[in-house]
């Protein structure tokens, strides 16, 4: 069966995939294709999202701050519920590692200039458990935000849908076939004709790239562990920051009456439905342990899910420079939540030839930055 052509496939419904939809619906038709029954259950469904703009590389820290505003201010009807909540967050360091400490501010300074510097008993009042005599003290960014990764994925989807746009799970691609004009797309006994593809697999996107008979972009899928447990309850947690330590080797958040926490693992993986691993969990509490007065003695759940990088650790967003009609939206690496806004707006003026947006100009991005070129 062969249903009606389509100016827009895209494939995976994750985040990357549902903003782009959102974006290109204002351009033609677009059908998204998950091969899940859920939008998002790899990777965006297992997410504990913060934003913030002191984390990841330059591109990445400024395809965040061209997405503040959209978060912070979404389109009318876009969510019944805010996008964003205050939080904070402080990136700590050993006593040991002051120096990491400082070289981290002053990098970070030069593009979020509302940073400040804390020694450690000013660290230890903003989170009551941090043991001061183990730290150097910490760097606070007041206007990171706790994302509400649920509401976000939901408003893309809904606005797609909203614009014509149609989304269909249980739906894995099976096959790409290159037309004279755009693409014949396989979906079990189904096919689809399509001017573009857009690939918005997640762990999944080079193997789609094969599928089309694309050279791959060497996309490494690679584990992130999370777990919760109780919040001590002496202490008003609600009101502490999300406290990273700055090497990245754990970080946790205040989560309604518990806290979130993470070894910051990337362990290489196939792609898979990932699961999580217990002595990741273990490495975890015992590093807060060693910063913090806690003793976590009951872990009340724990998951795995997948972020996937490329050589450069930047997104690959953009057409493929050998095949014809055939759209990258790859590499997140963790940051497609935050950054989703822009990157959703990029990708809809690259494949429809007009301006990038003046924000993202703005901040100093420019389309080779984030070009599959780069990388072959």
């Amino acid at each position: 069966m062969t249903d009606r052509p389509v100016d827009f496939a895209v494939i995976g419904a994750g985040i990357a995939g549902t903003s782009a939809a959102y974006e290109l619906a204002k351009h033609g038709t677009v059908k998204v294709f998950e091969m899940e029954a859920t939008p998002g259950h790899h990777s965006t469904g297992r997410s504990a999202a913060l934003y913030t703009e002191c984390d990841g590389l330059p591109p990445l820290r400024r395809l965040a701050m061209a997405s503040r505003d959209f978060l912070t201010d979404p389109p009318e009807g876009f969510a019944d519920a805010p996008l964003v909540h205050d939080r904070g967050v402080m990136f700590v360091a050993l006593e040991e590692h002051e120096d990491k400490l400082q070289l981290f501010y002053d990098d970070q300074h030069a593009l979020v200039p509302n940073i400040s510097r804390l020694d450690a008993s000013d660290a230890l009042a903003r989170c009551d458990v941090l043991r001061p005599e183990r730290l150097a003290g910490g760097v606070l960014e007041p206007d990171a935000m706790d994302i509400d990764v649920h509401t976000l994925h939901q408003g893309f989807i809904s606005g797609l849908r909203s614009r014509g746009g149609e989304l269909q799970t249980s739906s894995p691609v099976t096959g790409l076939e290159r037309r004279s004009s755009g693409w014949q797309v396989q979906v079990g006994s189904d096919k689809v004709d399509a001017g573009i593809v857009v690939n918005a697999a997640g762990a999944w996107c080079d193997v789609v790239g094969a599928m089309a008979g694309v050279r791959p972009i060497g996309l490494v899928p690679k584990r992130r562990t999370a777990f919760i447990f109780g919040a001590p309850e002496e202490f008003d947690h609600q009101s502490w920051p999300m406290v990273v330590d700055v090497e990245a080797m754990f970080y946790f958040r205040p989560e309604g009456p518990n806290l979130l926490a993470s070894p910051e693992d990337q362990t290489p993986v196939e792609p898979q439905d990932i699961r999580h691993d217990e002595l990741d969990v273990a490495m975890a509490i015992d590093r807060i342990q060693e910063v913090t007065t806690m003793q976590i003695r009951h872990v009340r759940s724990a998951w795995a899910g997948l972020r996937s990088f490329v050589a450069d650790n930047v997104p690959v967003v953009g057409m493929d420079p050998d095949v014809d009609d055939f759209f990258w939206l790859a590499g997140q690496g963790g940051y497609g939540i935050m950054t989703s806004p822009a990157m959703s707006r990029i990708t809809a003026s690259l494949i429809t030839a007009s301006e990038l947006p003046a924000d993202v100009i703005g901040r100093g991005l420019a389309e080779a930055d984030l070009a599959p070129a780069r990388i072959r």
